[in-house]
């Protein structure tokens, strides 16, 4: 079994702190096998920690976190960026024209664009994997209702840190059962639901840093769109 980080994000990310190459440390440091740096709506950050993986002795999976009209998607297995705003359809679509996998993260909290404040239960199956732990949660609630879901439909199951700080990096992790150490083989694992899921949740104090510094670098990339 290998522990697999998938859901990151980087300096890149309008939200996150800090560079590829901490969050690679942080990856190898704590033991993981694979990771995905996932960041809002950019993919370049995440092509690079493909790229380098291999120097931390782990297995680099590109990916990135899509903003469709209906919330966020996470695509993996991708080598050009899919564009935000698109619906929940088509976004999932666009991935699966590359051959990537679309997993839905955090689906039931509307307050961090989960999708199933704008869509049906029956359209959230359309996803290849379901999120159903994220370590950013303030309670467990959504984690549950996402597990329910998925066992419900029979869907595969992922977990992630959510981590936009690099210390953050591995609280959560997917356990993919994969025939060999390589992305394919893992995305190939997680689609046929050979996973089990593990995690803790991040301390209040670090999700309350974690969102403040987002904002504020939220305000600065929306400063610099108008500038």
């Amino acid at each position: 079994m290998l522990s697999v980080e998938l859901h990151t994000h980087s300096s890149l990310s309008y939200d996150g702190r800090d560079p590829v190459d901490l969050i690679l440390e942080q990856a190898e440091a704590v033991g993981l096998d694979a990771i995905a740096v996932t960041d809002h709506d950019e993919i370049d950050a995440s092509l690079a920690a493909a790229e380098r993986a291999a120097d931390y002795g782990l297995v680099g999976i590109p990916g990135m976190e899509i903003s469709s009209k209906a919330g966020h998607i996470l695509g993996f297995g991708l080598e050009e960026a899919v564009p935000p705003g698109l619906s929940y359809e088509s976004t999932i679509e666009a991935i699966h024209d590359q051959g990537g996998l679309a997993v839905i993260p955090h689906p039931f909290q509307e307050s961090r664009h989960g999708v199933m404040a704008r869509i049906s239960r029956e359209q959230l199956a359309l996803g290849d994997a379901i999120e159903v732990y994220n370590s950013r949660l303030f309670t467990g609630r959504a984690n549950r209702q996402a597990e329910r879901y998925a066992r419900s439909r029979d869907l595969p199951m992922t977990a992630g840190s959510d981590a936009h700080i690099s210390e953050m990096v591995g609280q959560a992790v997917t356990r993919v059962d994969a025939e060999e150490r390589s992305a394919d083989a893992i995305l190939a694992a997680i689609a046929e639901g050979k996973t089990t899921v593990e995690g803790k949740r991040t301390p209040w104090h670090i999700s309350i840093q974690q969102f403040a510094g987002g904002v504020t670098r939220r305000v600065g990339h929306v400063l610099k769109l108008f500038r």
